[in-house]
């Protein structure tokens, strides 16, 4: 009989319809497949009593998260080329879809042979109890107010000094914005920098910063543009951290941090609104009353900025589910919409949309970032939150890179405008320049990306919208952004 790797090689494939692109080894030492390629290593044949008992996505996350699975090499090496086998076969899977997949096992003689052959790989057993890192089972309407801060307590209250490892000093936890030569400091600074310059901040402004973090756009608009700032989140363990480090830089004074939903926040008018990173938390049910509550919080002729992940639309969107390892490992209840869908909701709550930015390519880059700082201080993050737990930020944190370099999700900054009666916006008639080659350019920017003072519509050299400017990606092959003046 075939060695365990491959008995296993020859089952991956015969189930993809494809040659298997990676390195196999198994629990008994053997190996198969390309020479030199990222390597799977099979530790555990509890691994396959997992996929027997929950086929699919979640029982392959079982078994990375138990250590039953793991990768010798690079895991992007791995992930990519799995990633064109696994998500780009065809339709994801809808609600059903596991019944319908026994049905046809059981019906598919092809099928029935491989399930057979996974049987007797696996080896007798029962089904291996879920590891403790997953979500247990909840109850009781979506995104309620109790609910959802179970949901952020999950992922947020993992111990401030595993995210200080893992996001590095500036302590931001979403897409930074990126130039050629940027360290993750960089970009991140440049992205608090370009948030404040699209909504215009000046000395006095009232901002509200919903999901508000470590406080790290708090303190850059309090900071660098004199705001007044009032930040709010559901993680007790952020709240306590930002409050310090905004006493530790003198601005208590100009900063309020509150455990508070945003249902709950009723002192508006406020000058500008922040929402990066949060409204992938709000659920599709609610997004509007998200967009009508912020809309209520906005003076008039105030600004938004929206930064959030989105998907691809479904050709059935009835069928959109979230993928089971993100939802019972990392982001509990969260939804992603398709940026259209998102824009339709902001509109209808009265907003006024007047400029998307698509930074997809920035955010592949961020993650890795992210990737490679976790591996760099991988023996203390595991002491700190748990082997199963980093691994499930490792596997979690790499395989979005891979989607947002494959296009498979996006994030996209949404700039809207609470319209006055009189309809005047507000905004310059040109707000952002692109150059004639495919780059962006930054006419007299400094080392920060905030460009020198000069009136509006000075940017030479440039057509379209007006902007200071980025560089392409060398690695991505795309134009990494397009700065705004102030």
């Amino acid at each position: 009989m075939a060695d365990a790797a491959t008995r296993l090689t020859t089952l991956a494939e015969e189930l993809l319809g494809a040659p298997l692109p990676v390195r196999v080894r198994a629990w008994d030492g053997s190996e198969c497949g390309p020479p030199g390629a990222a390597t799977l290593v099979v530790r555990d044949r509890r691994a396959l009593r997992r996929l027997l008992w929950k086929p699919g996505e979640l029982g392959l996350a079982r078994a990375w998260v138990a250590g039953e699975l793991d990768v010798e090499g690079d895991l992007y090496a791995l992930l990519d080329p799995l990633a064109g086998l696994l998500w780009e076969r065809g339709p994801r899977p809808g609600p059903g879809s596991e019944a319908r997949g026994a049905i046809h096992a059981m019906t598919d003689p092809r099928l029935r042979a491989a399930v057979r052959e996974l049987v007797r790989l696996a080896g007798p057993g029962l089904p291996p109890a879920p590891p403790p890192e997953e979500v247990r089972r909840r109850t009781g309407r979506l995104h309620t107010r109790h609910r959802d801060r179970q949901a952020i307590s999950h992922h947020y209250d993992v111990g401030n000094e595993f995210y200080e490892l893992v996001l590095g000093p500036s302590m931001v936890y979403s897409c930074a914005y990126w130039d050629e030569g940027s360290t993750l400091e960089d970009a991140q600074r440049d992205k608090l920098d370009l948030i404040c310059r699209k909504l215009a901040l000046e000395e006095g402004d009232r901002l509200l910063d919903v999901g508000c973090g470590w406080g790290s756009m708090a303190l850059h608009a309090a900071r660098e543009y004199g705001a007044r700032v009032v930040g709010i989140t559901l993680s007790v363990e952020q709240a306590a951290y930002a409050r310090k480090r905004i006493a530790e830089e003198g601005l208590t004074d100009r900063i309020e941090i509150r455990v508070q939903d945003y249902r709950d926040v009723r002192d508006g008018p406020y000058d500008a609104i922040a929402s990066i990173g949060m409204a992938e938390h709000v659920g599709t049910e609610r997004y509007r009353e998200y967009a009508d509550k912020l809309y209520t919080l906005l003076r008039p002729g105030g600004r938004l900025l929206n930064h959030q992940i989105a998907r691809r639309p479904e050709r059935d969107e009835a069928a959109y589910r979230v993928d089971d390892f993100i939802d019972a490992y990392v982001f509990p209840d969260g939804e992603l919409a398709p940026l259209g869908r998102t824009l339709s909701l902001l509109e209808e709550a009265g907003f006024e949309a007047r400029d998307v930015e698509a930074i997809r390519e920035h955010y592949a880059l961020t993650l890795r970032g992210w990737v490679a700082n976790l591996e760099a201080a991988w023996p203390r993050a595991a002491r700190l939150t748990g082997p199963g737990r980093a691994r499930v930020w490792r596997l979690y944190m790499a395989a979005c890179a891979v989607s947002f370099e494959r296009g498979r999700i996006g994030v996209n900054q949404i700039l809207a405008v609470r319209p006055p009666e009189d309809g005047t916006s507000g905004m310059p008639l040109r707000s952002r320049t692109w150059n004639t080659h495919g780059t962006t350019t930054a006419p007299g920017g400094t080392a920060s990306g905030r460009p020198e003072a000069k009136p509006a519509g000075t940017a030479s050299g440039s057509s379209g919208l007006e902007d200071g400017g980025t560089t392409s990606s060398p690695s991505l092959g795309a134009p990494l952004g397009a700065p705004w003046g102030r």
